[in-house]
């Protein structure tokens, strides 16, 4: 991503915040080994402000979609406040290996970190985990890949990656919790999960902000096998 495309990410500006409609494979901050991320580009996203806007919440490295942005200290505040209070909706969507048993559901399973000398860390499941709880429901399938809509209650790292896969129906190109053959090989496609809408009650007498980000063109394939038009 280059900085003159960075406005063509944006979904929606007001004086409080922005939305993009953030890439896949750059992560929203920049980790312990540096490298590029999305808050390189936050300064060309001023729009006369005095400073760059900040995060309000992250998504994965290779989750694409709706990414929050913060235009100022206050704004950030009551957007964490709105997020802590869990009235900012959010709507994944997901195509994964298999069909779920149910149509619709609710997978409430605790989640915990887990490292080992192998490997650095990643999430499991663990009655002694944080209270994590996440609904789906089917939007379509065939040839054995089910395209899902989540929506997620609590907001705990990699939740809907791990919940998908204890149901046995990990998301296609899971690089952790997916088809190990697959990730062995590296040559998958990339991890099938977007972030599709967020709903936000940012000012107490207007409806709540719905914004929608298309998915991104390598997910076209699999979601047209599964019933899915373009408006």
């Amino acid at each position: 991503m280059k900085t003159k495309n960075t406005h063509e990410l944006l979904l929606y500006r007001d004086g409080l915040m922005l939305i993009l409609n953030k890439p896949a494979g750059i992560p929203v901050h920049a980790g312990p080994k540096g490298g590029p991320n999305m808050e390189d580009y936050f300064p060309d996203l001023q729009f006369g402000l005095p400073n760059p806007p900040g995060l309000a919440h992250r998504l994965d490295r290779d989750t694409s979609g709706c990414l929050i942005l913060g235009r100022h200290r206050q704004a950030l505040r009551k957007l964490g406040n709105l997020f802590m209070q869990g009235q900012i909706t959010k709507t994944y969507w997901a195509v994964v290996e298999g069909i779920p048993a149910e149509p619709k559901g609710t997978i409430d399973k605790p989640l915990r970190k887990k490292t080992s000398d192998t490997r650095s860390w990643w999430m499991e499941i663990h009655e002694e985990g944080q209270h994590a709880v996440t609904d789906y429901e089917v939007l379509g399938s065939a040839d054995g890949i089910s395209w899902l809509a989540l929506y997620p209650k609590t907001g705990r790292t990699h939740q809907i990656r791990v919940h998908l896969a204890s149901l046995g129906c990990p998301i296609i190109g899971d690089p952790v919790y997916g088809n190990k053959e697959m990730n062995l090989t590296r040559k998958g496609p990339p991890m099938q999960l977007h972030a599709r809408a967020v709903k936000v009650p940012l000012y107490e007498k207007k409806e709540p902000i719905l914004t929608e980000a298309p998915p991104p063109e390598y997910m076209q394939v699999f979601l047209n096998a599964c019933g899915y038009k373009a408006a």
